[in-house]
């Protein structure tokens, strides 16, 4: 039996072709492929101003940048969420401060966050995790309150809506991530959506060593910027990839039917489901959580001894060591703790057949109930 992955990017030969014409033309970095890219992704979220980075780290790093967030601020962000959420905040001299998670939808809980503000928070990074959207209502009323910037760690969320909307066609600055295992992918890559307060052209120096170029030849530097770039092959990819985009959500929402149809049937006692939400998510993963006491170990080795890979995002990423170093610790946020000891990452990407789904339930039911 061949190994299931749990997510596997999927590049037609068309891409592949196109691809190859880069390489051919022999200008292969930053070019008028990043350009098109950017101008389709612009489109997408509906005529905003878009720059394309080198990942989804990068674009948040920027970010920050722009918003003036600097050394003595604070901002307010999950601890449920990949490590960068949090490391861009310190890179730019900040402090995150965590607030605990809403275990209904596992995105950081709104209703707690304006008790974590104080004189110094200048911003909020939320994420949306598994590409299930916050409430951007709620966030935005609650950033406008105390006049907060935000920065919507979107990584997760390419494809997703809030209300109708698109992720990305509304609010302060959006991040997104074309890392390999995202719903659409550049291999590696970001992109960043501007509000329109920010200036695309510092942005742009920001990404490239705050090099400006003049037209006699010489340049200058007047801010740091970094090596946060992309090149013309990732965004030949990124526009291959935009042209699947509804077929390929389309397809994860069919596969995340299938996966509670089938678990619905098993009835696996103490096994808890994301929330189901047809309307806004993505559906970037599906991501479940094992029932109390159980041996995440144990089961992750059993999958893959069944030829099934098996996903872990996220642990509690305040329980690091650099943030136990930083005070914190178990018990501080005790909704993300709990999710992030018992939840696992199942198989779920476009290409993946149906009979996958009945595949992986069949033997995760074998695993947490023998008798099944």
């Amino acid at each position: 039996m061949n190994f299931l992955p749990f997510t596997r990017p999927t590049i037609d030969e068309e891409t592949i072709a196109a691809v190859a014409e880069v390489l051919r033309s022999g200008w292969i970095t930053s070019g008028p492929k990043v350009k098109e890219f950017e101008a389709a992704l612009s489109d997408y979220c509906g005529g905003r101003t878009v720059r394309a980075l080198s990942s989804g780290t990068a674009t948040m790093q920027v970010a920050l940048t722009l918003a003036g967030i600097g050394p003595g601020d604070e901002v307010i962000t999950t601890p449920l969420t990949w490590v960068a959420s949090a490391s861009v905040v310190l890179a730019a001299g900040a402090l995150p401060v965590f607030v605990d998670i809403d275990p209904l939808t596992r995105n950081i809980d709104l209703n707690r966050i304006e008790s974590a503000v104080t004189s110094r928070t200048r911003a909020i990074i939320p994420v949306d995790l598994a590409g299930l959207p916050v409430d951007r209502e709620q966030l935005y009323a609650i950033a406008a309150a105390h006049k907060l910037r935000v920065i919507e760690d979107a990584a997760q969320a390419f494809g997703a809506q809030w209300h109708g909307q698109r992720i990305g066609s509304t609010g302060d600055f959006v991040s997104f991530s074309f890392h390999a295992n995202k719903n659409i992918t550049t291999g590696e890559g970001g992109a960043l959506v501007l509000p329109a307060d920010a200036d695309p052209a510092l942005c742009e120096r920001l990404r490239l060593q705050g090099v400006m170029r003049f037209p006699d030849g010489s340049m200058d530097v007047d801010v740091l910027g970094g090596k946060f770039n992309l090149t013309d092959i990732a965004a030949t990819i990124g526009l291959g990839q935009l042209k699947h985009l509804a077929a390929f959500t389309q397809r994860r929402r069919e596969l995340a039917h299938r996966y509670f149809e089938r678990f619905d049937e098993l009835n696996i006692a103490g096994l808890e489901l994301p929330l189901r939400d047809f309307d806004n998510s993505n559906w970037h993963m599906f991501q479940v959580l094992l029932p109390p006491g159980s041996d995440r170990g144990r089961v992750i080795a059993a999958m893959k001894e069944r030829d099934i890979g098996i996903g872990v995002h996220y642990p509690a990423l305040h329980l690091f060591s650099l943030y136990r170093q930083m005070g914190h610790q178990e018990g501080d946020f005790p909704q993300a703790e709990r999710v992030g000891r018992q939840t696992i990452t199942l198989p779920l990407f476009p290409a993946m057949p149906d009979a996958d789904v009945l595949r992986v339930c069949a033997a995760l039911a074998a695993i947490l109930k023998p008798s099944a």
